[in-house]
């Protein structure tokens, strides 16, 4: 399923399904199908359906969101081997673990919060009928070392539009990782429609502006001492990149 895709589904009950799961990230068949009280031959049935349609799919007995988000990336850099791919729900700890180490330096506010609903809420990919989010994530063995992620309301006005924010924990910096996620991102935000993306960043976080500027993005505002960081204000640069 393409996050362009409407949400349409035929039958309440279907609905329910997609909704419970969406909510929750991954969940159990059976404890869903007792929660929601649906009789287990009619779950069966609609369940059969989601995942023929790509709304759902079945991952370690768990079913999940399906979303389609292209296969997995191999990348060499010097002696460092790693991946890219679409995230996954049991990515989860390892992409808040990651951008809370980024966090950690003060300079990303944005990522910051990313982290906090996406832990508070215990689901890491959303489509429903108020947003859409989307995480890529980098690895190096098992382990999550960086990430890209999109969110964007399902508001008429603003449905155009994505907030992206990109990241690489400190020791897996200068390999070319997040250029890597970067265009990951970008070519999915593309691919489903969205004309332009944005992301906000301390001006104390010269790494991060010097980085997008160099893949074209551009200044569209600065909010002066927007943030307040160890005391200090700090001005909000606002940038963007029209697709």
């Amino acid at each position: 399923m393409k996050f362009a895709d409407e949400i349409e589904f035929g039958h309440e009950d279907r609905k329910r399904i997609y909704e419970y799961v969406e909510r929750h990230g991954a969940v159990d068949p059976d404890d869903a199908q007792e929660r929601l009280r649906i009789d287990p031959g009619g779950f069966r049935h609609h369940v059969a359906i989601l995942k023929r349609d790509g709304r759902l799919e079945d991952r370690n007995g768990r079913l999940q969101v399906a979303i389609d988000a292209g296969a997995e990336e191999e990348y060499q850099s010097d002696d460092l081997e790693f991946h890219i791919r679409p995230a996954r729900q049991d990515d989860l700890a390892g992409i808040v673990g990651a951008i809370r180490q980024v966090a950690e330096e003060r300079t990303y506010i944005v990522a910051e919060s990313v982290a906090d609903e996406v832990d508070h809420q215990n689901a890491l990919l959303r489509h429903n009928e108020l947003e859409s989010r989307m995480f890529f994530v980098a690895t190096v063995g098992d382990e999550v070392v960086g990430w890209v992620h999109l969110h964007a309301p399902e508001l008429e006005k603003l449905s155009h539009t994505a907030e992206l924010t990109v990241g690489v924990i400190e020791e897996y910096r200068g390999n070319g990782i997040g250029s890597h996620l970067l265009s990951r991102g970008l070519e999915w935000a593309g691919s489903n429609a969205y004309e332009k993306v944005y992301n906000s960043v301390p001006s104390s976080n010269e790494d991060a502006i010097a980085f997008l500027e160099g893949h074209g993005w551009e200044v569209e505002a600065i909010r002066e001492d927007h943030y307040k960081l160890e005391g200090e204000y700090v001005d909000e640069v606002m940038m963007a990149l029209e697709l």
